[in-house]
Order: C-alpha cells, then sequence, then structure tokens
C-alpha cells in the first residue's frame, strides 16, 4: 500500500516505519507540524528527521509550516484551557481533560493538511506515528486519523504504536538521534518545564524528609547512648561511694583496736 506517513519527529518514527515496512507498504513520511515552537526547533527535529530517514531511504516532504493558523485554533483551544486552571500550568500539565480539547484541535489541523496531500498525490492511506507516544491522546488521534481521512476520500491506517515506545527510546539513544523534552508546542514546552521543576521539588523534599528522618534518627541514638553513658556514670559513683564507706569502716575499726 501507497501510505503517506504523518511524523511527528525522528524518534518516534523509528518504530511505526520498521512494522510498516515490514508489512510491505511504501512509505513517504510527511513533516506537518505547525504545531512545534519556537522555529529553531521545528527545523532541528525536522533535520534529525530528515537525516535518519535518508539513512533509510525514506522520502521526507515538508508541509507548510504555519505557526499563525495553529495558533488560530489549537492555540485559542490551549489559551482557553489555561485560563480554565487560572493560569495554572502545572494543573493543566496533570490534568488530561484540561488538556484533551487543545490537543484534538492540534491534531485535526495536522491530520487535515495530511490527509488532503494524500488525497491530492493519490496514495492509498494516510497514517500517523504520533500514536507510538503514551504521552499523547491514543483513541483521539485514532478518531481525528479517521475523521480527516474520510473528508479527504482517502483510506486512514491507524495502529496503536505504544507498545514499541521502549523499543523506539532505546533505539534513538543508542545512535545519538536527538531527543526532544516536549511534545511541540508552547503550551506543552512550559508543561514540561513546570513538571520537571515539580519532580525536582519533590525530590528535593524527599531528600530533606529522609535527612531529618536520619538526623531523628541518629539524635535518638545519640540520646541512647548518652543514657547509657549516664547509667554507668551513677553506677561508678555508686560503686565508689561503697568502697569509700567500707574503707572508712575498717580504719574506724582498726582505730578501735
Amino acid at each position: 500500500m501507497k501510505l503517506l506517513l504523518h511524523a511527528c519527529c525522528g524518534p518516534c518514527s523509528l518504530e511505526p516505519t520498521r512494522i510498516l515496512r515490514a508489512a510491505g507498504h511504501d512509505l513517504t513520511l510527511y513533516y506537518a507540524n505547525s504545531n512545534i515552537a519556537p522555529a529553531e526547533e521545528y527545523a532541528h527535529r525536522l533535520g534529525t528527521l530528515r537525516t535518519w530517514a535518508g539513512g533509510e531511504g525514506l522520502p521526507v516532504v515538508e508541509g507548510p509550516y504555519d505557526p499563525a493558523a495553529w495558533e488560530t485554533t489549537a492555540g485559542r483551544v490551549g489559551e482557553a484551557a489555561l485560563a480554565a486552571a487560572d493560569g495554572d500550568v502545572l494543573r493543566v500539565a496533570t490534568h488530561p481533560a484540561l488538556r484533551e480539547a487543545r490537543c484534538r484541535a492540534c491534531y485535526r489541523l495536522r491530520f487535515e493538511e495530511a490527509a488532503r496531500v494524500a488525497s491530492e498525490r493519490r496514495f492509498d492511506a494516510v497514517g500517523t506515528t504520533l500514536s507510538v507516544s503514551p504521552y499523547q491522546f491514543t483513541e483521539v488521534i485514532r478518531e481525528e486519523l479517521e475523521r480527516a481521512a474520510a473528508a479527504a476520500g482517502v483510506r486512514a491506517l491507524f495502529e496503536d504504536y505504544r507498545p514499541f515506545y521502549d523499543e523506539a527510546t532505546r533505539r534513538s539513544r543508542a545512535t545519538g538521534m536527538y531527543r526532544q523534552n516536549f511534545c511541540g508546542c508552547r503550551f506543552s514546552e512550559a508543561e514540561a518545564a513546570a513538571e520537571r521543576a515539580e519532580r525536582k521539588r519533590a525530590r528535593a523534599a524527599e531528600r530533606e524528609a529522609e535527612a531529618a528522618a536520619h538526623a531523628d534518627e541518629r539524635a535518638a541514638q545519640e540520646a541512647a547512648r548518652a543514657a547509657k553513658r549516664a547509667e554507668r556514670a551513677a553506677y561508678a559513683e555508686k560503686q565508689a561511694r561503697k568502697r569509700a564507706a567500707l574503707r572508712a569502716l575498717r580504719e574506724q575499726e582498726r582505730g578501735e583496736r
């Protein structure tokens, strides 16, 4: 099958392309990602994808990079979600319901573009690598891919590649491939940074709690040792008094003789 595969980046393309080629599909990668910001990040990911795909003999087609179109769709939804969370980026990051509408709008924009190109260039089907990530909304990806494909009159080839995420991670690290630490949009970058900061704060708090617990433990041990020393000192003082009393008694007895 002649398949136009929407690709979000190099690392996420590794396993889906391996699986699809093994199934006999004729692949062309389509880089349509107006969500990625800033432009330097967009170019870095595209360059990584092109370098890897060139070595694999996979053609890469770049779609239009139109951040303004993304802002008027997914960007507006993202701002609404952030406002609903009172501007709390971490709250949005940790509550999927606040992010889902934004991601759906983002998928829709990119898949509509990919499906349109697939139809114009007479591909048999359109697919995506996005479903390799466990951090994405897999069912929403399927829904939006199928909706966009139906509207463009092409077949949607959706597969859930999440079981292969660990292998994709291993392979991309082994080859030194650039691995981004956020999904792509400005919201996800801020959310990822907030999550990293929160994890750092939590680790610091855990270390402090552990240190405090150890300090209490050490203080208890020292108190026990001090009590033991005091007990031994009291016993030694008591024995000394006994010996002194005995000496005094003996001296008294000698004097009486």
